[in-house]
């Protein structure tokens, strides 16, 4: 029978979302990796597979082009939020990941705001392969070094640069987040500090490569620009695909701001997905 699928993205980070909650819905890593091709496939920056809660109001399983499972994504989270509003009326839920619950909420129109829950900063959090100072890595890849690292339920990297664009980011993107210090690998960002309230940010993302725009990324990036006395608690994250308003509470709560967008709605060969 053909299944029914929707195509949304959250200022242009685009993902392919699937409704398991009244069937089971195997996703192989070759079905994920179908599905994500933009030329045979669908395309998207990651597949999403909705599923019931033991906790929340539904639970988001993510799969990055590659097959690989990823713990967080901030912008798949406020597009799974909207589908949890349409359904229910309601203007907040809670989303369940593999990495904890996320409450979300409508802040004004066209905006979803998501909890993404705590920054963690300790190196075993991260995770890295040894004890080291987040704040400052050694690690460095060509023009780049220093960066700052955290977790957003995923781990990410933070380097600090004049500017995202004049970098080869296909060329020492894959090294970085290959690189030895990251057992699990690791997303990586390019921040441009534009001024205490303003970031520009490109993400080299884990299992996805470059995207118009990263969610946990952009949370981690405002996270490690105020660790390190850059910007305040609350900036404006400039992503190829659009902005993002990121705030880190005093209570280390990081939240994500920003719209959402349903790009069309379609129908799959199921088998294709579990081939």
């Amino acid at each position: 029978m053909p299944t029914p699928f929707r195509k949304m993205h959250g200022a242009g980070n685009d993902f392919v979302i699937l409704d398991a909650r009244q069937t089971p819905l195997p996703i192989s890593e070759a079905g994920a990796r179908w599905l994500a091709d933009r030329n045979r496939g669908v395309g998207a920056d990651q597949i999403i597979r909705l599923e019931n809660a033991p906790d929340g109001d539904v639970f988001m399983r993510i799969l990055n082009p590659d097959g690989s499972e990823a713990g967080a994504c901030g912008n798949a989270t406020r597009c799974v939020a909207r589908i949890l509003f349409e359904e229910t009326g309601s203007e907040t839920g809670v989303i369940q990941t593999i990495s904890g619950l996320l409450p979300a909420r409508v802040s004004a129109p066209g905006l979803i705001e998501i909890d993404m829950g705590p920054a963690r900063l300790g190196w075993q959090e991260v995770p890295l392969a040894h004890e080291a100072d987040t704040l400052h890595l050694d690690l460095s890849e060509g023009a780049v070094s220093d960066p700052a690292a955290c977790s957003m339920g995923n781990p990410h990297a933070t380097f600090f640069v004049d500017d995202p664009w004049a970098l080869p980011l296909d060329v020492i993107g894959p090294r970085l987040e290959h690189a030895a210090i990251f057992p699990d690998r690791a997303n990586i960002g390019f921040a441009q500090i534009v001024s205490p309230e303003h970031i520009r940010l490109r993400v080299w993302e884990r299992g996805a490569g470059l995207t118009l725009a990263c969610g946990s990324g952009a949370c981690a990036t405002l996270v490690n620009a105020h660790r390190r006395g850059l910007t305040g608690r609350r900036a404006a994250v400039e992503l190829p695909g659009g902005t993002l308003t990121i705030t880190w509470r005093e209570d280390g709560h990081v939240l994500m701001e920003g719209p959402t967008a349903l790009s069309f709605m379609g129908e799959l060969d199921a088998a294709l997905l579990d081939a």
